[in-house]
Parts: structure tokens; sequence; C-alpha cells
């Protein structure tokens, strides 16, 4: 893991590689968050259990809740297309993640950049 300040936010980065992350591992991404005084959480889309892009499994909730309800933001970073395109109720939630203000589905770093400095 490592941290990037951009803009005023401290962005706690997860490597590429890794475990995957359930919804059993956002406890640990918020304990993560704050022990580096983060206030953004980068995950890479490679990173998140498949479950996470069937809504009806409930992963992708748990996770997005638990982020939020400590007040951090969480950004995917990645090509969800493949997953958007199987599933019109994910297609639609990442719509209307991206038009909010705590959880953001961009396509790489350079767009996270984007929207955390704009």
């Amino acid at each position: 893991m490592q941290v990037q300040v951009i803009g005023d936010h401290r962005v706690l980065v997860l490597p590429r590689t890794g475990p995957s992350l359930g919804a059993s591992e956002a406890n640990d991404l918020v304990g993560d968050a704050w022990g580096y005084d983060a206030s953004v959480v980068a995950v890479p889309v490679e990173r998140l259990d498949p479950a996470f892009f069937q809504l009806s499994s409930g992963v992708a909730g748990e996770i997005t809740q638990k982020l939020v309800n400590y007040r951090l933001h969480l950004a995917v970073v990645g090509d969800v297309s493949e997953h958007v395109a199987a599933s019109d109720a994910l297609r639609a939630f990442v719509v209307e993640s991206n038009r909010g203000r705590h959880v953001w589905f961009v396509a790489d770093d350079d767009e996270l950049t984007e929207r955390l400095a704009g």
C-alpha cells in the first residue's frame, strides 16, 4: 500500500496484486485508511471479489456503506466495462455512484487525480 496526496486528499492506493477483497475485508480497509490518515481508498478493479459486481450478492453494498459510514471515499480504479455490459443494475449503480461524491468508478489513476483535484 502507498499513500498519495492529490489536492487536499490523502489517498490510500492498494496494489494491483494481492488477495481478493470482499465484504469481510471492509473493516480492514477502514482500519488501513485511518492508520494512514487517508480520506480516499483507491482499489484496483482486479482486487475486488467477483461478487462485488453481482449487486444481488450485497458485497458492493456492504463495502461501500462501510466506507461511507466512516466518512471515507471509495474509488474503484480500472476497466469495469465487461461487468457493466453484463448487468443493467450494475450499470445504473456505476452511473449513480459517479454522480455522487463518495463512491467513484474511474478508468485509471489520471481520472482519479482529475476528480480529486477538481
